[in-house]
């Protein structure tokens, strides 16, 4: 069995045993995408909902809009079905406090809104989710069972 790191806006997929990890999940999400029958499972660590403002050549693992259709695409190169794929998500944080709550400092939630209507217009359901509140998370996706295991710091781990 092996980990597979996936960075900081960087997306991957793997197989049974293999399990994908990310760290620093702040306002950042863990958008994972896995299907049950192949046993394939894909992460993304989206840092931002959108890549309408980009400039120039995207990442496209950094925005929500482009990292989940291109987990999907991947995926679906190794043989997953779209129609057996479920997603399951954690992150989206909001780290500081901000005494205006201006749209442009709720980066985490945008970030959460965004990833559910990109899997809403892909008709992929969502199982699970650990969003939200004021914690870093690191998740871990095991591709033979599809559990997404959380953990934040001082608390014990959670598969969801």
């Amino acid at each position: 069995m092996e980990i597979v790191k996936v960075g900081m806006a960087d997306l991957k997929i793997t197989s049974a045993p293999n399990r994908l990890r990310t760290t620093g999940l702040g306002s950042c999400v863990g958008i994972t995408l896995y299907d049950p029958q192949k046993h394939l499972a894909g992460m993304a660590h989206v840092m931002l909902p959108s890549s309408d403002l980009s400039r120039g050549p995207i990442n496209v693992a950094k925005f929500a809009d482009t990292a989940i259709p291109e987990l999907l695409r991947r995926l679906e190169g190794e043989g997953a079905s779209r129609t057996r794929i479920v997603a399951k998500m954690a992150g989206g944080a909001q780290m500081f406090a901000f005494s205006a709550q201006s749209d442009v400092m709720r980066i985490g939630p945008r970030n959460v809104e965004a990833c559910k209507a990109v899997l809403t217009q892909y008709k992929i359901p969502l199982v699970s989710e650990d969003t939200g509140g004021n914690v870093g998370r690191t998740v871990e996706i095991d591709s033979l069972t599809g559990i997404l295991y959380v953990r934040t710091i001082n608390q014990e781990e959670k598969g969801i």
